[in-house]
């Protein structure tokens, strides 16, 4: 699933290539994918496209006096340019189109999903907050306003686990399963430990993971073309998707837990004080 590094990658890829162009076409192929009536996407033909912004994991295509095409990629979604798309429109069917907005010249872009369970989301709004997912972000982490302070007051009286916390779309926006991964291994931090029993050094070097993750993540994912940004967020990774292999920390195999549709990686000696986590179910470290 992208996450916010790769979102705020994307949304420069796309910036560069829609804004000051017209859109002549948008056409959903999934039956499933927009999730909006009013305004109709019809709104959106004959518009200029005048930026494209990032809301944690939404993507906005914003139109001069005119509704927004704001879009969720969820698991399986990507972004895929074409700098002359078919002349033919698209016929539905089971292959992974699931939208295309095709520019005036013919250069576009089409949303695709790939497996069975079709989660991408499309909507056509007058403003992003009409998307009930937007409206309930929290707020942005790489934004200035977001300060360690801010941090320590969203963890504040959380009794549930990090991990968990900074997966919470509603208590900061765009860190999923991989970054979530990647700053407790940063911040030396088990993710099992409770929210709110951080001490205000922990929460110091919490911020600074934070902060410092995300910011090296995005760095690495700007300016890549779309198709490439998938191999570049794994190779930036340290223990997310590595089970098995060695930390490049401290050389300790880095573990694995499972659970029912997703799965978390960390490191012993890193974050855990050289204790394997139980089982996910047991919410509890093996004694």
């Amino acid at each position: 699933m992208p996450e916010l590094p790769e979102v705020e990658a994307l949304a420069g890829f796309l910036g560069e290539r829609l804004t000051g162009r017209t859109v002549e076409r948008v056409l959903p192929v999934a039956v499933s994918v927009l999730k909006t009536y009013d305004p109709p996407l019809g709104a959106l033909e004959g518009r200029t496209v005048t930026a494209v912004r990032r809301h944690g994991k939404f993507l906005d295509v914003v139109t001069e006096n005119g509704p927004h095409l704001v879009f969720h990629l969820a698991r399986a979604g990507w972004v895929r340019w074409q700098d002359a798309l078919p002349a033919a429109p698209p016929r539905p069917g089971r292959g992974p189109l699931a939208l295309r907005v095709r520019l005036a010249g013919g250069s576009g872009f089409d949303l695709t999903e790939a497996g069975t369970q079709k989660r991408l989301a499309a909507y056509c709004v007058h403003h992003p907050a009409d998307v009930p997912g937007v409206a309930r972000l929290g707020p942005d982490p790489l934004a200035d306003a977001f300060t360690r302070d801010v941090l320590a007051g969203l963890l504040s009286g959380e009794r549930r686990q990090l991990k968990g916390v900074l997966r919470d779309q509603s208590v900061i926006a765009g860190i999923g399963n991989a970054y979530s991964d990647e700053i407790l291994h940063a911040a030396r931090m088990s993710p099992f430990k409770l929210a709110a029993s951080l001490t205000d050094e922990e929460t110091d070097a919490l911020y600074e993971a934070l902060r410092t993750t995300l910011r090296d993540a995005v760095g690495r994912s700007r300016g890549h073309a779309a198709e490439g940004l998938k191999a570049e967020k794994k190779s930036g990774l340290r223990v997310h998707g590595r089970t098995g292999e060695a930390c490049p920390v401290c050389g300790d195999t880095v573990r694995e837990v499972s659970f029912s549709d997703s799965s978390l990686q960390y490191c012993p000696t890193c974050q855990t004080g050289g204790k394997p986590l139980a089982d996910r179910r047991l919410s509890r470290l093996l004694k």
